[in-house]
């Protein structure tokens, strides 16, 4: 298969147009920008859920279902300006912006970094927290935000692959490891159990044309060889939806 009748992407492959090919590191000129997000839980039932904000077509990652968050503000860095405690302080402040939800920051856990590959257009360089918010009640703003529900993980995917709703990679595979816990007590101190995951994503094509996010354990992410046999820690975007393999990971 060559470039001119590859498939088309997903919708939801929000990374650059062409992969990088061969065993280094593609140089790019796109700022790093800190940003932050919150995946707050709550018990339903016999199940968890986790609150979804629909962003607005105009701003960034517009009309795709997130996590409250946003890019970490001037303000939000301490006197030491550890970067950590802006991260937290942004998600906590975009937590009550976005959602009009104010939870304590004891009870936030940073599980998480993401960093989307070189020539993404927008590289928002992302640390992930999760926190329970079980009797909170949702305001939004109507603007950048239009509208939330609360989900549970696995319903999430669900629609998604159905096409009902828009998620980013690194929010589709968020979903993925909540979906696996049964109560907010099982995420939370799973996620405090361990240290926090780095996400570098690197794109790259199969040969069949199929693109594919790897992350470190995939035997194809030191030479962004998407074909090479072994151990798997991808996200394959067909246009007909994600497909998450793991070997080489506990999730």
């Amino acid at each position: 298969m060559t470039d001119t009748d590859e498939p088309k992407k997903h919708r939801n492959d929000i990374y650059a147009d062409k992969p990088h090919k061969g065993d280094a590191a593609p140089t790019t000129d796109t700022p790093v920008i800190p940003a932050a997000t919150v995946v707050l839980l709550r018990d339903q039932a016999s199940q968890i859920e986790v609150l979804m904000l629909h962003k607005a077509s105009q701003i960034a990652f517009g009309g795709m279902w997130v996590f409250p968050g946003g890019r970490i503000d001037e303000e939000d860095y301490p006197a030491g300006r550890d970067p950590n405690i802006a991260a937290r302080n942004a998600a906590l402040r975009e937590t009550q912006e976005e959602a009009g939800i104010t939870v304590a920051a004891e009870g936030i856990v940073w599980f998480a970094h993401w960093t989307p590959p070189p020539g993404t257009p927008k590289r928002f360089a992302t640390w992930f927290f999760a926190v329970r918010a079980d009797a909170h009640e949702v305001t939004i703003d109507g603007g950048e935000i239009q509208n939330h529900q609360w989900l549970a993980p696995a319903r999430a995917i669900e629609r998604h692959a159905a096409g009902e709703i828009d998620l980013a990679p690194p929010t589709w595979v968020t979903l993925y490891q909540m979906s696996r816990f049964a109560t907010v007590d099982a995420a939370l101190e799973r996620l405090r159990s361990r240290e926090p995951r780095y996400y570098e994503t690197r794109v790259a094509k199969r040969a069949d044309g199929m693109r594919v996010t790897m992350w470190r354990g995939d035997a194809g992410y030191a030479q962004w060889n998407a074909d090479a046999p072994g151990a798997r820690h991808r996200l394959a975007m067909t246009p007909g939806g994600f497909v998450f393999e793991n070997s080489a990971e506990r999730y």
